[in-house]
C-alpha cells in the first residue's frame, strides 16, 4: 500500500526543521565575569557616569579595557548585589533568588531539599548548552547533602579551578593553605593558619603564620618575615585576623599571576575546540563543543585578598594621591550594637595614613592589572564567536560584592553600607538592539537579575510557571522599559555580625537585625519566633537608617534621630515583612529535606515604597 502526500506537505516539513535549527543557533554564546570584591569606582566609565569624572571620590583609577566594554554595550549604574558576602551572593546570583527566599545564609546548601532550585548553568544544560568555569566558584551549593556523593561536573560541564587545578598543582602567588575557624557567638575566630608563598623561580614556601595554641615555630616566623619583606607586604593587623594581607607586589609579573593564568586556561579551551587538551596542570579536558551554544563563567579572584597587583601596574599608581576616607569616634558611637561588632572584626582606622595609603594605592592598581585580563578574555571570546559567525552576549558582574577602603572604619565587605552593596553591571550584546551600545541605565537592578537574563537571551519563557521562583528581571526588559520598575533594594547576610538585612533606594539606606540568634537554624526551630524583630524592644533591631540627600557617605545614623523615628519604624516593618513574612525559607541543610517557609506577609515585596510623606524629614 502507498501513501501519497501533497507537495506542500514537504515543503511545511523542511520549514519546520529549518526554523527548529534556526531557533537552536540563535542561542547566543554567553561569557559571564564576575570579579571579587571589586568596587565600581575602580571604572573610568562608572565615575563618569555618576559623578562626571573619571577618577573615584578617593583618587586616580584606571580601566580601559573595561571602558571600551561600556561603550559597546549597556552598563547599570544602580545594581545591587543581595549579599555582601561571596558565598551567599554567588549562590544568589547563580540560583536568581534573595537569600531569604532560598534559605542559604552562610557557606552550605544542597540540592536534594524540595525548596532548592538548580543553578543557571543546569537549567542551561537542560536546555542545550555547552558549560564551563574557570576559577573562582564559591556558590557552596552541593547537588547532595553527602558531599562525597557529588562529582566535578554536577553544576557545570567543566570546572577548572584556581585552587584545586592551579594553587594545589604549583602555581600561585601568595595564598592561605590551610586554616582551622571557629564561630563562638558567632564572632570570627581564627585558631590556626597556613599560608605558601611562590617565588618566580618556582621556590615554594609554606609556613605557618598563626597557631593560638601551638605558637608560631620561630623558623615559620623567620620565612614570614622574609616574604613580607621581599614583596612590601601590608598585613591588616588591627583587626583579628591580623595576617590578612591588603597589599604588596605580586611575586610574578603581569600574566603569570594566578589570574593571569586562568585567562590561558580560558583562551586554551576555546582554542581547542572539539578537542582533547591537557590544562596547565595537565589535566586532559574536552575542549569546547562547537555543535552546542557556549555558557562561560569566568571568575576572577582579584581584587580579593591577598591584594598583590604585579610590580608593573604597582609602579604607574606609586606616586598617585588619594583622599583616605576618614572616621571617627562619633561615627563609631551611632552604630548600633549589631555594626560594632562588625568594626570590631573588619577595623582598619587604626593603620598608619601611609599604611592606608599603601592599602588604597594597591587595591586600585589590582583593579587596573584586572581591567587588563577582561580585556584579554572578552577579546579571546569574541574572536571565538567572530570565527563561526555566532551571536554573543557577555555580561561583566563588577564585583560579588564591593569593598571598604577606611569608610565606616573597615577594610572589608560584610556591611549594609553602599561600599559593601552597591555595584554596576556591564552587558554587551552581538545584537545591539537588545543592549544599545553606549547605554547607561539608571534603574535600580539586583543580582538576581542575571538567571532570568541568560534565560530569556537562550530562549526560554521565564513567564512558565515553572519558573515563578525567580526574584529577578531581564536585563533586557530593563532596557526597553518592559520591566516593572523596582523601588528599593533588598539583601541580608549572616556572616560576621549575624542576621541583617538591609533595604536601599535613592534616598535612604535602612537596616536591621532579623534574627535574634548568630547561626543557621537547626530543626526544629526553622522560622521559630519569625517576627522577632517586628515585635522586640526598639533598642534590640540594632536598626540604622541613613538619609543620603544629606549623607551620601553614610556617616551619621538617624534610626534613632527624633525627626527619624517614625521612618525607621516604617523601614523596620516594610523590611521585615518582606524578608521574614514573604516566603522565608530556614533549612536545616544537615538533613535532607528539613525546611518550613514564614508566609505571613506574603506579596509584601511589592517593590513599591510608598512612604507616607508627613514621616519623611524635610531638608
Amino acid at each position: 500500500m502507498s501513501v501519497s502526500f501533497p507537495k506542500w506537505a514537504g515543503v511545511l516539513c523542511f520549514i519546520c526543521v529549518f526554523n527548529f535549527i534556526s531557533a537552536q543557533q540563535k542561542q547566543p554564546n554567553i561569557l559571564w565575569i564576575i570579579t571579587d570584591d571589586q568596587r565600581a569606582d575602580a571604572l573610568e566609565c562608572y565615575n563618569r557616569a555618576t559623578t562626571g569624572k573619571s577618577e573615584s571620590q578617593l583618587g586616580f583609577v584606571m580601566s580601559p579595557n573595561i571602558d571600551k566594554l561600556a561603550e559597546e554595550g549597556t552598563m547599570f549604574v544602580n545594581a545591587y548585589n543581595n549579599s555582601p558576602m561571596c558565598a551567599i551572593s554567588r549562590a544568589s546570583m547563580h540560583m536568581g533568588r534573595y537569600p531569604f527566599r532560598s534559605g542559604h545564609y552562610k557557606f552550605f546548601s544542597h540540592q536534594e531539599a524540595d525548596v532548592s532550585k538548580p543553578l543557571i548553568s543546569q537549567i542551561l544544560r537542560e536546555k542545550g548548552y555547552g558549560t564551563a568555569v574557570f576559577g573562582k566558584t564559591h556558590w557552596s551549593v552541593s547537588k547532595n547533602r553527602n558531599k562525597k556523593k557529588n562529582q566535578p561536573n554536577d553544576m557545570f560541564d567543566l570546572v577548572v579551578s584556581f585552587k584545586s587545578d592551579l594553587q594545589n598543582k604549583g602555581f600561585g602567588d601568595i595564598f592561605t593553605s590551610g586554616a582551622t575557624v571557629e564561630f563562638p557567638d558567632g564572632i570570627f575566630k581564627l585558631i590556626d593558619r597556613k599560608e605558601t608563598a611562590v617565588y618566580p623561580d618556582g621556590t615554594r614556601y609554606k609556613y605557618i603564620t598563626n597557631d593560638i595554641i601551638n605558637g608560631v615555630p620561630e623558623a615559620d616566623r623567620k620565612i614570614h618575615a622574609k616574604v613580607d619583606e621581599d614583596f612590601d607586604i601590608l598585613r591588616i593587623y588591627t583587626r583579628p585576623h591580623n595576617t590578612l594581607i591588603i597589599g604588596g607586589e605580586n611575586p610574578h609579573p603581569a600574566g603569570q599571576t594566578i589570574d593571569g593564568l586562568l585567562v590561558k586556561e580560558v583562551k586554551s579551551y576555546l582554542k581547542n575546540a572539539n578537542t582533547s587538551y591537557k590544562t596547565l596542570s595537565g589535566r586532559q579536558v574536552d575542549g569546547v563543543n562547537t555543535t552546542k551554544p557556549l555558557f562561560l563563567n569566568l571568575g576572577f579572584t582579584w581584587p580579593h585578598t591577598p591584594v598583590l597587583p604585579p610590580k608593573e601596574y604597582r609602579k604607574l599608581f606609586k606616586n598617585k594621591r588619594y583622599a583616605i576616607p576618614e572616621f571617627s569616634t562619633e561615627e563609631l558611637s551611632n552604630f548600633p550594637p549589631q555594626l560594632v561588632i562588625h568594626y570590631n572584626e573588619c577595623k582598619s582606622d587604626q593603620l598608619k595614613k601611609e599604611e592606608k595609603l599603601q592599602a588604597i594605592r594597591d587595591y586600585y592598581a589590582f583593579c587596573a592589572y584586572g581591567d587588563a585580563l577582561i580585556g584579554d578574555a572578552v577579546e579571546a571570546f569574541k574572536k571565538y564567536n567572530q570565527e563561526r559567525g555566532d551571536e554573543w552576549l557577555i555580561v561583566y558582574t563588577v564585583g560579588d560584592h564591593g569593598w571598604h577602603l577606611n569608610e565606616q572604619g573597615v577594610m572589608a565587605k560584610f556591611g549594609p553600607w553602599k561600599q559593601s552593596v552597591h555595584d554596576a553591571i556591564i552587558v554587551v550584546s552581538s545584537d545591539k538592539s537588545k543592549f544599545p551600545a553606549g547605554k547607561v541605565i539608571r534603574d535600580i537592578t539586583e543580582y538576581v537579575d542575571f538567571v532570568p537574563t541568560f534565560l530569556e537571551a537562550a530562549g526560554v519563557d521565564t513567564s512558565n510557571e515553572k519558573y515563578e521562583y525567580l526574584d529577578g528581571y531581564n536585563l533586557q526588559d530593563v532596557v526597553s522599559g518592559k520591566a516593572p520598575k523596582r523601588e528599593y533594594a533588598l539583601g541580608e547576610i549572616n556572616v560576621v555580625n549575624g542576621h541583617r538585612a538591609y533595604m536601599r533606594n535613592e534616598h535612604f539606606a535602612f537596616s536591621m537585625r532579623t534574627r535574634d540568634m548568630w547561626d543557621n537554624i537547626k530543626s526544629p526551630n526553622q522560622n521559630k519566633n519569625v517576627r522577632w524583630t517586628l515585635t522586640c524592644d526598639r533598642p534590640k533591631a540594632d536598626m540604622a537608617l541613613y538619609d543620603l540627600r544629606v549623607d551620601p557617605l553614610e556617616k551619621r545614623n538617624l534610626a534613632d534621630h527624633r525627626d527619624y523615628r517614625a521612618l525607621a519604624d516604617w523601614f523596620r516593618e516594610k523590611l521585615g515583612n518582606i524578608t521574614l513574612g514573604d516566603g522565608r525559607v530556614e533549612c536545616d541543610w544537615s538533613l535532607t529535606n528539613s525546611y518550613n517557609i514564614s508566609n505571613f506577609a506574603g506579596g509584601a515585596d511589592d517593590k513599591k515604597l510608598n512612604i507616607p510623606e508627613d514621616i519623611i524629614p524635610k531638608i
